[in-house]
């Protein structure tokens, strides 16, 4: 298969065409191969592939994705044999031992991962920039961000290396390079995925796993596989009475959406731009035209901005310091400038200041945001926002200057950069980002953020297959695509 014919399929059509005999699994992995081999000099996505050649083939038909490319993000996962190196120089040449729960599920679906995709330290950051393997650049323009933490996974879909990627989301990390990218990227209810087993939570309850993709039914099916909770899971959440590649087919019906009230920043944050703000109101029409009632809202978060900032840099930092200790004494590795960078490390030292007072302070404040979300649903089915305020931003600009932030600094840093996404991890809330425009002005994608109330990830495909119907984004490519490639 050329790679021209490759990167026209999406994952659910990839899986179909090995089920019929039409092409192969390994067909697909040689043109996925020679896509990465193409594309990611340019873009820097992919950290590392590795041979299949010991992997099981599954059999075509044995599952729904059998034979179809994918790549998991180079934290949050493991991959027995495989490295997970957490971006991060403390966990170079680190092994995985055994398959995570959510590994293994991704081998049920018939998927044939062969590699990882890079991530900022530790996730530790919403662009994709490490010391250890270096910028991840935007497929749509080189020289801008392509969002974090899971930009190797955005960049590596966006410019048709695989069809979907494996992505992570503990304060927009999915939806944010969803956005930086062009992509559909859907952050499920907390619970929706299980961690396990190496983990019972990450971040109390703010990180999910979930997936960056090209079409809304790619991502639907992906997780009807991956949903369900594993035995000793703290959280879960109730499984829907159908699958979501069943939803996608079914008209969501007259939304009550609420726009949140302005545009001009999420509960304090900065203000969004003028090709944000158009792009806002633009979508608004689109909605109102698809019989859906639009109006603005104001919604409060039951806390302000600097107590929400606070709570959540505690809570972070705490969690990060007691990451850090324990790679440090697996590794056998000092916790310096030789292994950290700048804000991780500033991020470290906050977090062995937290008391248990202040991180019990911390929890209660989730709470409090959870509780005020939750009352906001019970009158709305959806609310709207931009998923980020502004285009993406050059390399460079999200680290400017970070190495003079505390690590309270840097958590404000992110959430002024990423006002609207934080939010639902805290509450625990499904968000959406869909790339439903782009800018007039430089072409690049512009993706618009659709909350739903817990456990209703079924109402958000629904919309989702509308709005792509509605606006199709498919036919649009970046600069770097694999497509392109001359003579493949």
């Amino acid at each position: 298969m050329r790679i021209a014919e490759y990167v026209s399929f999406d994952a659910v059509g990839l899986a179909e065409l090995v089920a019929t005999g039409e092409t192969t699994t390994a067909e697909l992995q040689s043109a996925a191969r020679e896509a990465a081999r193409a594309v990611n000099p340019q873009i820097n996505a992919i950290v590392e592939t590795w041979p299949t050649d010991d992997e099981p083939e599954p059999e075509p038909g044995s599952a729904p994705l059998a034979g179809v490319p994918f790549l998991i993000k180079d934290i949050g996962i493991s991959m027995a044999g495989r490295r997970m190196e957490l971006g991060s120089r403390l966990a170079a040449g680190n092994i995985a031992g055994v398959d995570s729960f959510l590994m293994r599920r991704f081998r049920r679906a018939g998927l044939v991962t062969f590699g990882r995709t890079a991530t900022p330290e530790l996730a530790y950051g919403i662009t994709t920039e490490s010391l250890l393997h270096g910028a991840t650049r935007n497929p749509w323009d080189p020289g801008r961000s392509a969002g974090g933490s899971s930009g190797g996974a955005g960049a590596a879909v966006a410019a048709g290396v695989v069809p979907i990627a494996h992505a992570t989301d503990a304060a927009g990390s999915l939806r944010i390079p969803a956005a930086s990218n062009g992509l559909f990227g859907l952050k499920p209810t907390r619970g929706r995925v299980s961690m396990g087993p190496g983990a019972d939570e990450v971040f109390n309850g703010l990180a999910v796993h979930g997936s960056v993709s090209r079409t809304v039914r790619d991502s639907a099916a992906l997780l009807d596989l991956i949903r369900g909770p594993e035995p000793g899971d703290p959280y879960s959440a109730r499984q829907p009475s159908r699958p979501y590649a069943e939803e996608i087919t079914r008209p969501p019906g007259s939304l009550r959406i609420g726009v949140l009230a302005g545009a001009t920043g999420a509960w304090g944050g900065r203000r969004t731009t003028a090709p944000v703000a158009d792009a806002l109101a633009r979508t608004a029409r689109l909605l109102e035209s698809l019989g859906h009632r639009v109006e603005e809202v104001e919604v409060g978060l039951g806390s302000d901005r600097e107590e929400f900032i606070l709570a959540n840099a505690r809570l972070m930092a705490a969690n990060l310091t007691a990451s850090v200790d324990e790679l440090a004494a697996a590794f056998g590795r000092p916790v310096d400038s030789t292994t950290l960078e700048p804000v991780t490390l500033a991020g470290y030292h906050y977090g062995q200041q937290v008391s248990g007072a202040q991180f019990v302070a911390a929890l209660a404040n989730r709470n409090h945001v959870a509780r005020s979300l939750a009352r906001y649903f019970d009158a709305h089915d959806m609310l709207l926002t931009p998923t980020l305020p502004e285009l993406p931003l050059p390399l460079g600009t999200h680290t400017e200057g970070a190495e003079t932030l505390d690590g309270l600094g840097w958590i404000e840093r992110i959430n002024d950069l990423s006002p609207f996404t934080m939010a639902f991890n805290v509450a625990g809330t499904p968000a959406m980002s869909v790339p439903v425009t782009a800018d007039a002005g430089t072409g690049l994608p512009i993706g618009m953020q659709f909350a739903a109330a817990h456990g209703h990830e079924g109402l958000l495909f629904r919309l989702a297959a509308q709005l792509e119907e509605a606006s199709p984004w498919s036919g649009r490519s970046p600069a770097v695509w694999a497509g392109d490639c001359a003579g493949r």
